[in-house]
């Protein structure tokens, strides 16, 4: 039986080593909901079209995906850019699973919140798509170079987790400015379209805030912070920072930020 209303997943960047699937897993199967909403970069096609990594777990996702949506649990994928290939199937249904560009959501208790990747607001990954693929490259070897990080701080016995991206976006002002600009526009459309608040992803920044008189909430990812948002039965919104172990972490440097200052830097 469901124990929350609806789950908000985005950034799961499956088809790479940096996908976090087994802590997935272990979040899936401690909150099964009515409705699960995939909000983009669900699937790496980027990062898969330079080597490709699937895992059992990673499978696993999948088939468990598939499985809720089966069996009653509404599924609905809006892609991102890194699945941009799938918003030409816009309106149709693989089997139990919807896929849409966009979906506006009405939770419990009556607010209404468009749900959206967040790529469109973002004009490095629109106008620079280079520029957003060397980003990505970048972003990925921090991923890698973190790994190696933890391992060593493990092995030291050092508590707690340190996301050496996370630390990078405190340190890179452009970075900050990025996040500022992304969440006023984002909401700069959701106050035209009337509509309470907004749930995205893209940044790897994960949020839920007032920006402006209206709710900015940002799903995260599961490549480095593993954040979710779940509504629960009564319409309350939450953020969960998703471990296992861990509860509190730094979330890491998103793919569009790293570009965006490499494009600073240049233009320099």
């Amino acid at each position: 039986m469901p124990n929350v209303r609806s789950v908000f997943l985005s950034d799961i960047h499956l088809g790479t080593r940096a996908c976090q699937a087994d802590r997935l897993l272990d979040f899936l199967r401690e909150h099964p909901s009515e409705h699960l909403f995939l909000v983009g970069d669900i699937i790496d096609f980027w990062s898969m079209s330079r080597g490709i990594h699937w895992s059992p777990a990673q499978n696993t996702v999948v088939q468990k995906i598939l499985r809720r949506a089966r069996h009653g649990e509404r599924v609905v994928f809006i892609p991102g850019n890194h699945d941009e290939a799938l918003r030409e199937y816009h309106g149709v249904a693989f089997g139990d699973i919807e896929v849409v560009g966009e979906y506006v959501h009405e939770t419990a208790d009556g607010r209404r919140f468009l749900l959206v990747h967040g790529d469109e607001f973002d004009q490095v990954t629109r106008y620079h798509r280079w520029v957003a693929v060397l980003g990505d490259i970048a972003y990925n070897t921090l991923v890698r170079l973190n790994g190696w990080l933890s391992w060593v701080r493990r092995s030291l016995g050092l508590a707690g987790y340190w996301s050496l991206a996370g630390y990078a976006k405190r340190k890179v002002k452009r970075a900050l400015e990025f996040i500022f600009d992304f969440e006023h526009s984002v909401i700069r459309n959701v106050r035209e379209r009337g509509l309470d608040g907004v749930i995205c992803g893209h940044i790897h920044w994960a949020a839920m805030k007032e920006v402006d008189g209206l709710t900015y909430i940002n799903c995260g990812d599961w490549v480095d912070s593993c954040t979710a948002i779940v509504e629960h039965l009564d319409g309350r919104l939450e953020l969960v920072d998703w471990d296992g172990l861990e509860r509190h972490r730094p979330v890491p440097l998103a793919v569009a930020e790293v570009a965006a200052a490499v494009t600073e830097r240049k233009a320099a």
